[in-house]
């Protein structure tokens, strides 16, 4: 069982940053792959950022160059570094930890982001 929990969401003008980050409790959290996903009103969760147990990255081509996921397995961590920040990445943004298919296994209960001036 992995419990995750999400901080560092708010409010942030277009062009700023904020540093999300995911806490896991439980166990052998190196052994999982993880993601960040959001989802916006009236729309579909989706993929924005995912670390694989052996660090391999991927990101959403909306977010590519601006984005930076990273996981801290001595701390069982997971963050999501966000520069640049649009009006459309508004959103609630969860964190996931999956043994298999990326997006199965554990979700966190999300956090607010909203970019707006």
């Amino acid at each position: 069982q992995v419990q995750l929990v999400e901080s560092g969401g708010g409010l942030v003008q277009p062009g700023g940053s904020l540093r999300l980050s995911c806490a896991a409790s439980g166990s052998m959290f190196s052994l999982y792959n993880l993601g960040w996903y959001r989802q916006a009103p009236g729309k579909q969760r989706e993929l924005v950022a995912s670390i694989s147990t052996i660090m391999r990255t991927n990101y959403a081509d909306s977010v590519k160059g601006r984005f930076t996921i990273s996981r801290d397995n001595a701390k069982n961590t997971l963050y999501l570094q966000m520069n640049s920040l649009k009006p459309e990445d508004t959103a609630v943004y969860y964190c996931n930890a999956a043994r298999g298919v990326p997006g199965t296994g554990y979700w966190g209960q999300g956090t607010q982001v909203t970019v707006s001036s």
